[in-house]
């Protein structure tokens, strides 16, 4: 995702589910002819834009697994939160699953593993 519409309306409109190093808001949309879009927010608290485009790409790597577990349509939206720069590659994985699992379970979705 690139457009601060569709963040808004991911952020109004889909539930949400955080974790200590990400938070996540998921909205499902009834177009299911479109693949799943997932898109980040890092904000200068997490800190310097190297540190923010670090963490941003760990995250966007980490995803790539569950854009299959996704429905059609789907928006994800994945916040860091600052002490996302200074974890383990294992406790953001582990966050971000917690995250899109109870995202997922709160829309009848499948499960994320």
């Amino acid at each position: 995702m690139r457009r601060s519409s569709e963040f808004g309306l991911v952020a109004r409109s889909g539930s949400r589910a955080g974790r200590p190093l990400v938070s996540g808001h998921l909205l499902i949309q009834p177009d299911r002819s479109e693949p799943a879009r997932v898109g980040f927010i890092v904000s200068k608290t997490v800190g310097s834009a190297v540190v923010r485009n670090t963490v941003r790409r760990r995250l966007r790597h980490l995803a790539r697994r569950y854009l299959r577990l996704l429905p059609g349509g789907s928006l994800l939206v994945v916040r860091a939160a600052p002490g996302a720069a200074t974890a383990c590659q294992a406790d953001l994985a582990a966050d971000l699953d917690l995250v899109i699992g109870a995202l997922l379970r709160r829309q009848g979705g499948v499960v994320a593993q």
